[in-house]
């Protein structure tokens, strides 16, 4: 009788470690779904909210910073209220200092970076990216008047004023320029007015803006460099229906000229290609 007695007991031993075991596995189960319904529904989230977060610095100008007013505005800040009207939910813009973005991000604190975020290798590996809306490339300024520089080879024995650690300070030395020290950009085009350098080699998109903000600063593109770089919109990997969401905004502006109009408004021409 004892023996029965300690059969029955190992079996429902058994039978309750089973019964757990299954609840487990299908407590697990459901968790899962749950994260990947979370994943693959963020953009039907959106909709359903009517909201879409997004990440920015709002001290870039002309790119994302606030106006005379305290109005956050700029470039990137212009496309994506565009992207939002047309996708028919609010931008709820969260301000945060660059280094900490991309924690931002990947925390969910918002759904994508709109602050002219280049798109290269190491990004690719752990971020999503939508159509690229901005284009640059490294340029060479010259005065108004000047005609000689036709090239980056044009440059040999000229003298370039240039932040002499930066990418364009080396693309100036590497063709041949003799460079001289200045800490930026306005700096280099004085230098220029004041006819003490030849030419400056700066970044394009930083460049219209100065002559955007500055018509009469005497100064103008000779040449531009034909490798270019492109920013786009950085989303966490998992959200590709928010991602085709975006760009099927980006693709319509892009067709009826309002992203070359908004490019105008802020550079004096079309850098979205």
């Amino acid at each position: 009788m004892k023996k029965l007695t300690n059969l029955i007991w190992l079996a429902l031993i058994l039978l309750l470690a089973a019964c757990g075991s299954g609840d487990k596995d299908e407590s697990n189960s459901s968790d899962k779904a749950d994260d990947n319904k979370e994943a693959n529904s963020r953009y039907e989230q959106i909709k359903e909210e009517g909201v879409i977060k997004v990440g920015t610095e709002g001290t870039y100008a002309p790119f994302s910073f606030h106006n005379e007013d305290d109005k956050l505005t700029g470039y990137d800040v212009e496309v994506m209220e565009e992207v939002a009207k047309r996708m028919e939910v609010e931008v709820d813009f969260q301000e945060t200092q660059w280094d900490s973005m991309f924690a931002g991000l990947n925390s969910k604190r918002f759904d994508l970076i709109a602050n002219q975020v280049g798109i290269n290798e190491e990004r690719l590996e752990n971020y999503d990216f939508s159509f690229p809306y901005t284009v640059s490339s490294a340029v060479v300024v010259v005065p108004k008047e000047n005609n000689d520089i036709q090239s980056f080879e044009d440059l040999a024995g000229k003298k370039s004023a240039q932040s002499l650690t930066s990418n364009f300070g080396a693309i100036a030395e590497e063709n041949g320029a003799e460079l001289v020290g200045v800490e930026g950009l306005a700096q280099s085009i004085e230098l220029i007015k004041q006819g003490r350098v030849d030419v400056t080699v700066n970044d394009r998109l930083a460049v219209l803006d100065f002559i955007n903000q500055q018509p009469d600063a005497g100064v103008k593109i000779a040449v531009r460099e034909e490798d270019v770089s492109e920013t786009a919109f950085a989303f966490r990997k998992g959200n590709e229906d928010l991602v085709q969401a975006v760009n099927e905004q980006l693709e319509a502006m892009r067709e009826d000229g309002t992203l070359a109009k908004i490019s105008e408004k802020w550079f004096g021409e079309d850098v979205s290609q």
